[in-house]
């Protein structure tokens, strides 16, 4: 095995014992270190899909990321996400790797407004980790639920839990699929200037945070920067909302490994439903 291929599987062991079908998807939320479990976007149907009862619009978005500038560690991902006379109803799809090591997650979910300042929302996945021909895939179904406080109508809290029922991978050493649980704050300081902050947890490894900053210096356009730890990454970005285009790209860089650029591409329908 060249060196080139050693790197890429020992990355891809990393991705795998890290995530376990689980990846972060959408460009905001990957430019602020993934504290985005209070976010209220489309891409809420990744982060907690508590938040997306809190949505005025309809929204659909494409986004995709390099992890380490590594073909083999690509992600792309999908979100449509359309409110209804009570409640909104998503779907979303996440693709991860390349052919010696493949993750896909498919579904939809439905959330709702409970009171003035109580949101929640639940989600079915089906998911599936595609193996080289040598070692075949594992395929099952994940749920997830979440819930959105406003408190005020600058400082917001979310919940998530993914894999609520801690689906099984593999009988061996009774591994599964991730567990994460996620508790997260953002508090709109200014009409320009938004604070986010968040714990996460992954059964498996030891408690992540998370904090970030988004600046709008100008009309439409944000600059966004933050940090998260175990392990340390840095990450930055900007976007820029077009009428009811919004165009996010930025990169989060690891101190061992590199840099992982992201882009996503959202598009908001005009008239509310």
């Amino acid at each position: 095995m060249n060196r080139i291929a050693l790197i890429i599987s020992l990355l891809i062991k990393f991705q795998f014992s890290f995530s376990q079908g689980y990846n972060y998807v959408g460009a905001r939320s990957n430019s602020m270190a993934n504290a985005s479990v209070a976010f209220v976007d489309g891409w809420a149907y990744h982060h907690n899909p508590g938040a997306l009862g809190d949505l005025k619009k309809a929204e659909i978005g494409i986004s995709y990321e390099n992890r380490f500038l590594l073909k083999d560690l690509q992600s792309q991902g999908l979100v449509y996400s359309q409110p209804i006379k009570k409640g909104v109803i998503s779907f979303g799809a996440q693709l991860f790797g390349l052919n010696t090591y493949r993750t896909y997650r498919l579904g939809g979910g439905y959330s709702l407004k409970l009171s003035e300042k109580l949101f929640a929302g639940v989600q079915l996945n089906y998911q599936n980790i595609h193996f080289s021909s040598n070692y075949g895939s594992k395929s099952s179904v994940t749920a997830e639920a979440g819930i959105y406080v406003k408190l005020t109508n600058e400082w917001k809290i979310g919940v998530s839990v993914f894999n609520l029922g801690r689906t099984k991978l593999n009988s061996f050493e009774n591994e599964r699929f991730t567990t994460l649980m996620r508790l997260g704050s953002v508090y709109q300081l200014s009409k320009n200037v938004l604070f986010a902050l968040e714990a996460e947890k992954n059964m498996n490894y030891q408690l992540r945070l998370k904090g970030a900053v988004e600046y709008k210096p100008i009309k439409n356009f944000f600059l966004r920067g933050g940090l998260a730890t175990q392990p340390i990454e840095f990450t930055f970005g900007c976007g820029y909302k077009l009428k009811a285009i919004q165009i996010d790209l930025g990169s989060a860089f690891h101190q061992l490994i590199g840099w992982s650029p992201h882009f996503s591409l959202t598009y908001s329908f005009d008239k509310p439903n």
